[in-house]
Formats: structure tokens, C-alpha cells, sequence
């Protein structure tokens, strides 16, 4: 009997997550070894939670800090590929020994896929924050960017070279752009030439097998959904090649604040009647949140804008389409396109252009998520609603963002990101919290109400939302028949149509669902195949 008690404080060790950790360490550098990709050593590359450093690692580009609780599971650990031929090695090393593998290029993801798993343990994570050189040709007026570079650093490296080009992505500056474009990537330029997604014309990929592909050798299908189709799902990005966008030397930002009191409610409906019809180089979006305490506490709209141009030409654009905002000479601040991202990423007015090689996010929080399109302008009666429930949560926070112009001339099927003509804005809606898991559910329960009562004022049949605002409240993957059929209703939510043509370049490229998470587009399952059957055909 003493001979079997002793045993177990020994078995109960083999079980543990540390040992495991050590295990797949173990097994996945002798096979990383094995390979000829590999001259020298890459230990120093791989964080174990026995590391000092696997905590900063894990931490460093994670923005949703509910996926950093200790009640949430925690990688075995993290790979920080330095080379391309790293990157294939781990690929073909997790499919050899059945790893399952999370992709990071930036950590951004609002549901914490990309490093945090809900439905597969073990797990690790392939993180591409080493691999960020970005080489900018304005004579050919095209960039590569490596997928662990920021939309910032990208922005820095075209403004080191020219102050007439720009490129069409985020308005958050410490995105990693290898997810960013897969989800689409808006910003402040999108009403004049669309999406980041919309201005790539090359990619460096790999894929299931740990191949390298480029656009050439990908197909054009595969390039097709990697473009807006979300991240995670169907290869590992290694590189973009976008397209370089013109802008003016001299651009205009301006910032017109509004409370209740100050008629809000009446300039919002006027906004949402004008905003996707203004000239395509005005962007306008309204940032609402509260102000105050007690009875003081009231509802504020920010309109901060960005003008492709200098503030005379605005001026007379606003005269004519906007008065009712009151626009004035003094609220104008002309500047270059590089220091209007500062300012739309809300950095001081004292900033310099090299703050956005630091890489940092401004933006770190407990919180929750959700995204509507709007076709129809809500009624100051629905608006009056809204404000009630607003006025309810510590810390709401509401960004609606203008359509219209270029985003309204684009096929809705010319990449998987489908929210195209007749959307006037899009909503995204964020609650923040500071204290961990003590009041997560009353702030969850919140948002999924006021969810809810928008649910008349958004769009319909589909009511439809933004990939790169994954919220699993609308489905999860189980990696069965059932999960894929749940994951039509999603899918039709993040892409509409275009969903049946995702699964079916999924199906093609990765049968096996080797890249997968919890929103991850799935393969046709094998029974349907078997029967020939292909999505929609129940």
C-alpha cells in the first residue's frame, strides 16, 4: 500500500499543464531540429510558463485582458518564428505531432482567438511579432509589409519615404496587420479607396502543408477569401503586398463635441441622413460615450473627421451638405496625412511621428463587443431609447462609422467582406471594465441587452456584423456536423453570400481544419462531401 501512495504525487505530476508544456516543448523542438530550415539554435525563441519571460510574451500584444485571467487557459507554449522558414517548419512540426496551433500577428482579435482557446487544450501559439520589416517602393507605389508589422509602423515606413502617399487601413495604430487585412481593415481613408483589403495585390502565405505560396501560385480563389475572409482559418500570413493610395500634402481633422443638452439627438439623426452622401474625401464618424456624475451625467457625441484636403475646400463641403454641425474655421487644424493618424488614433497633439514605431496599443481593457450595419436612419425616438440604456453602464462606448462612396461602389462579392451599397454606417458597441471577473457578468449582460433593443434599427436577414469584431455570442465552432451547421448562421452574418464560397476554398485548401478556432471557417463536413451536397443544400 505505502509503495502505491507514494506513486502518486508522481502521476499527479505527469498530468500536470507544466509537465505537458515541457512535453510538447520537448517534441516540437526535436522536430523543429530535425528540419534543414534550422542552422541554429531557436530554444531562446520558445516560452514556456516556466519561463520569467512567458508572462510578458503572452501579455504583450494581448488587448482583451478577459483572456488573460487565470481562469482562462494558457498556451503550452509560444513560438516566435525570426525567419519565413521558421514559420513552415512550426506548421509541418504541429500537424506531424497533432499540435494545435493559434496564430498571432497582432493580438487585437476581440474575442482573444489568436491566444486564448474556449473549446482545445493543449494549445500553443505561433506569435509573428518578430517578423515586422516593412519595405516600401514609391516608385512601383507599393509596400510589403510582414504580417507582424503595425498598421503604424506601416504608416511610418511610407511616411519616411513620401508625404503625398498613404495606405487605406486602421484607425488604431497598434494592429498587427496579418490579421488586420484578413478581416477586412477600415479606416479613415475607406470613403475614398475603400478597405486595406481592397489595396492588397500580393501575399506571402502557409499553407496546411508548410508551403510558401504567393498570390501566383495560391489561385485566385485562395487569395480571394484570404482578403476579408478573417484570420485564422485558412493559412498563415506571412507578408502583404498592398497598393500605395495618393493623398494631399495638406490634410484636414477637426473634433465637434455635442451633449444631450446641446441638441445631440436632432444632429445624430441629421448625421446618419448625410454622412454615406458627403464628399468622398470627408470621413466623419461620431464617438459616443457619457460625461459627468449623478444628475450632471449625459450622453456626448464626438464628430472627429478626417479631409483629404485643406480646411477652405471643407469648409464650403460642410456649408453645403452638414451646416447643422456648425463646423467652424477655428475647430479646423490642418496638417499631413501622417500626423491625422495620431490624431484619429488619439494620440497627444505633442506626438511625434516616431511614437507609432513603439507598437504599443493605447487601448488595454476588460471588455465586451458588438457590431451592427444600419441601412435606415434610427428615429430620435429609437435614439432617445438608446440614451436611456447608455446613461446605464460605467463605462459605454459607441463608434459609428460612415459608408458610402467608394464602399458603396465595390462589389459585395469582390472579396468575402460583403457590407457594401446601402449601408449608411456601421456600429460598434464596447463596454470596458477595470475590475477583472467581479462585475464581468452585470457589464456582459448590458451589452447583450442593448444588443438586443438595436436589434429593429440594424440591418435585417441577416442581421449582420464585422469579422474583425468577433463576438461568440453568435455561434461557436465544435468541430462537429451540428457546429457546422451553426456556423452557417454566423458565417452569413460575417460574410452573407460569400460564406458558401469560403467554406468551399476551405474545403479545397484545408480539408483537414488544421487552422481552426472557435469562429474559423469549416470545411464541408465529410458526410456532405460523401453525398455531394455543398453549402445551402440541406
Amino acid at each position: 500500500m505505502a509503495s502505491k501512495i507514494s506513486l502518486l504525487p508522481i502521476l499527479l505530476l505527469l498530468l500536470s499543464p507544466l509537465v505537458q508544456s515541457f512535453r510538447l516543448k520537448d517534441s516540437f523542438l526535436q522536430c523543429l531540429s530535425s528540419s534543414s530550415k534550422f542552422s541554429t539554435s531557436i530554444a531562446s525563441d520558445i516560452y514556456t510558463p516556466d519561463n520569467s519571460s512567458f508572462s510578458s510574451v503572452l501579455e504583450s500584444t494581448a488587448q482583451n485582458l478577459r483572456y488573460l485571467l487565470p481562469s482562462v487557459t494558457k498556451p503550452a507554449f509560444i513560438f516566435t518564428p525570426v525567419f519565413e522558414s521558421h514559420v513552415q517548419a512550426a506548421v509541418v512540426c504541429a500537424k506531424q505531432l497533432g499540435i494545435h496551433l493559434r496564430v498571432r500577428s497582432g493580438g487585437h482579435d476581440y474575442e482573444g482567438v489568436s491566444y486564448a482557446s474556449e473549446t482545445e487544450t493543449p494549445f500553443v501559439i505561433l506569435d509573428l511579432s518578430k517578423l515586422r520589416s516593412v519595405n516600401v517602393d514609391i516608385d512601383e507605389g507599393t509596400a510589403w509589409a510582414q504580417a507582424g508589422a503595425t498598421v503604424g509602423e506601416v504608416y511610418y515606413r511610407i511616411y519616411e519615404k513620401s508625404n503625398v502617399h498613404g495606405f487605406p487601413m486602421g484607425l488604431c495604430t497598434s494592429l498587427g496587420v496579418g490579421g488586420h487585412i484578413t478581416g477586412g481593415a477600415y479606416g479613415s481613408m475607406m470613403r475614398k479607396y475603400g478597405l486595406g483589403a481592397d489595396n492588397v495585390i500580393d501575399a506571402r502565405i502557409v499553407n496546411a502543408n508548410g508551403t510558401v505560396l504567393d498570390r501566383e501560385a495560391m489561385g485566385e480563389d485562395f487569395f480571394w477569401a484570404i482578403r476579408g475572409g478573417g484570420g485564422g482559418s485558412f493559412c498563415v500570413i506571412l507578408a502583404w503586398k498592398i497598393k500605395l493610395v495618393p493623398v494631399p500634402p495638406t490634410v484636414t481633422v477637426f473634433t465637434v463635441t455635442k451633449t444631450l443638452e446641446q441638441g445631440a439627438t436632432k444632429l445624430l439623426y441629421r448625421w446618419q441622413q448625410v454622412a454615406d452622401t458627403l464628399d468622398e474625401d470627408l470621413f466623419i464618424r461620431v464617438i459616443i460615450t457619457t460625461a459627468g456624475s449623478g444628475a450632471q451625467r449625459t450622453v456626448t457625441t464626438s464628430y472627429n473627421a478626417l479631409f483629404l484636403g485643406d480646411s477652405k475646400r471643407l469648409l464650403q463641403v460642410m456649408k453645403t451638405s452638414f451646416p447643422e454641425l456648425g463646423l467652424t474655421p477655428k475647430d479646423c487644424i490642418e496638417t499631413t496625412w501622417i500626423y491625422s493618424v495620431l490624431y484619429i488614433a488619439g494620440y497627444p497633439s505633442n506626438a511625434s511621428a516616431e511614437v507609432l514605431l513603439q507598437g504599443k496599443s493605447l487601448f488595454k481593457n476588460f471588455f465586451k463587443a458588438k457590431s451592427d450595419f444600419v441601412k435606415e436612419p434610427i428615429p430620435e425616438s429609437g435614439l432617445e431609447g438608446l440614451w436611456q440604456r447608455v446613461l446605464q453602464e460605467e463605462i459605454p462606448l459607441m463608434i459609428w462609422n460612415p459608408y458610402g462612396g467608394m464602399m458603396a461602389k465595390i462589389s459585395e462579392s469582390a472579396i468575402p467582406f460583403p457590407h457594401r451599397k446601402g449601408v449608411l454606417y456601421k456600429i460598434q458597441y464596447v463596454t470596458t471594465w477595470q475590475d477583472g471577473e467581479k462585475n464581468m457578468a452585470k457589464h456582459m449582460d448590458w451589452m447583450r441587452k442593448l444588443y438586443n433593443y438595436m436589434a429593429p434599427y440594424a440591418s435585417m436577414f441577416p442581421r449582420t456584423a464585422y469579422v474583425n469584431y468577433r463576438d461568440l455570442d453568435l455561434g461557436m465552432n465544435k468541430n462537429t456536423n451540428t457546429s457546422f451547421i451553426e456556423a452557417t448562421v454566423w458565417g452569413a452574418k460575417y460574410f452573407k453570400d460569400n460564406f458558401n464560397r469560403l467554406v468551399q476554398v476551405k474545403t479545397k485548401v484545408d480539408p483537414d481544419n488544421f487552422f481552426r478556432h472557435e469562429q474559423s471557417i469549416p470545411p464541408l463536413p465529410r458526410s456532405m462531401k460523401r453525398k455531394g451536397r455543398g453549402v445551402g443544400q440541406w
